[in-house]
């Protein structure tokens, strides 16, 4: 049986939310992102894309490039309450969705050709989002994840588009390489250099020699560009959790060495996030008191994978469930509700110091280990920082 894969977007998401609640920005380009003029870019219209802007831009430079912007500072509240809308109007009359981010899903509807026809099918959902929500959005339909996620860029803005099955490489060829998903800005840098610029041109290529210059990563964008993707459509209700607990030595009612513990337990945490590109919607916060009684208490959050905002949260849940001012034997921290995302840091409220600094610790770690780089928040009062089989181990201090 032939497969249908559809792939939706919300365009321009977080704009777009905001255009909804003050008509006044529409047809304006708009910047969302930090308030200060070193924050980020976490979303533009396309008005002000006309002019070089784009997203993890530095706010002082899109502002430059584009001096009438008006800039909104992002609410992950208000933008998390409409992806939830709008998941639930999808999830309602589809068999399998996978919430790819806060504003991206697929859908497998392979088999409901044979009752109702796909295009038709997608076409009317589409509908329904924008009657319902008001929110445009665009979609591609092919046979699997990657073509779709193509064709939803093709068809942008606020539109949809069908790729046939046998279709994929024709569609695919005339399109520039950075149209593919893995293809990043070193791999483009390399694939440029050697004169590929079309997707037609690896197309042409043996999978050994994408192998050779690129490694198995080459065989992978290979696969991407002929057309060639098996993966699965994973529903949302299938990601895992992800946790970690202690359990001290001696029972302790140190408060200040409680929270360094939480704080590296989130740092950690929040690293395999990134690594595995991922979001957590929810945070819930663990306390085993001496007399083994157990206490957790969680909270839905926006989604977002930057250990600053985390740590926030989950300080909030300590605060409020520790209470008993007993012994603590052991203490532990879940992040659930996890969906993929490429949302690094939280755009909103971090400065560009902080995201480069995330990002440069983030390199450290992939590199060195998880170890070779440690929060000075997260460490013991007194604890130097240990040399590691690679070196020295850093202590950064915020």
């Amino acid at each position: 049986m032939e497969r249908h894969v559809v792939h939706c977007d919300l365009d321009t998401f977080f704009v777009s939310v905001e255009r909804l609640l003050n008509s006044s920005l529409s047809g304006k380009p708009v910047l969302i992102g930090g308030g200060s003029d070193r924050g980020v870019v976490a979303s533009c219209s396309y008005e002000a894309r006309r002019f070089g802007v784009h997203s993890a831009m530095p706010m002082r430079l899109a502002l430059r490039l584009c001096p009438e912007a008006v800039v909104v500072r992002g609410d992950h509240d208000l933008y998390s309450r409409y992806s939830g809308i709008v998941t639930e109007i999808i999830e309602e009359i589809t068999p399998v969705v996978e919430k790819a981010s806060i504003d991206e899903h697929y859908l497998d509807i392979t088999g409901m050709d044979r009752y109702f026809g796909c295009w038709k099918w997608t076409q009317e959902l589409r509908q329904r989002i924008i009657n319902e929500t008001g929110l445009p959005i665009s979609f591609g339909l092919s046979v699997n994840k990657t073509v779709s996620k193509i064709a939803t860029g093709e068809a942008k803005p606020c539109g949809e588009r069908e790729v046939q099955g046998g279709a994929e490489r024709p569609f695919l060829a005339p399109l520039s390489i950075r149209k593919i998903p893995m293809v990043g800005e070193k791999s483009y840098t390399l694939l440029r250099n050697m004169g590929i610029h079309r997707i037609g041109t690896v197309q042409r290529m043996e999978a050994p020699t994408m192998r050779r210059v690129l490694g198995e990563n080459g065989v992978a964008i290979w696969r991407k560009a002929n057309g060639l993707d098996d993966a699965p459509v994973v529903p949302f209700r299938e990601q895992k959790s992800m946790s970690k607990e202690t359990t001290f030595q001696q029972d302790t009612i140190d408060v200040d060495m409680l929270r360094r513990v939480l704080a590296g337990m989130v740092d950690a945490l929040a690293f395999e996030l990134r690594r595995e590109k991922k979001l957590t919607g929810c945070v819930t916060l663990k306390i085993r008191y001496s007399n083994f009684d157990t206490h957790t208490q969680q909270l839905r959050i926006p989604y977002t994978n930057s250990d600053r905002t985390l740590t926030a949260k989950v300080g909030e849940l300590f605060k409020k469930l520790y209470s008993r001012r007993m012994l603590i034997r052991l203490i532990g921290v879940r992040f659930s509700h996890l969906i993929h995302g490429a949302y690094q840091v939280d755009l909103f409220n971090d400065t560009l110091e902080e995201v480069s600094l995330m990002q440069a610790m983030d390199r450290i770690r992939l590199r060195y280990g998880t170890e070779a780089i440690v929060k000075g928040i997260c460490l013991p009062d007194g604890m130097p920082a240990k040399p590691t089989k690679g070196g020295r181990r850093a202590a950064q201090r915020p």
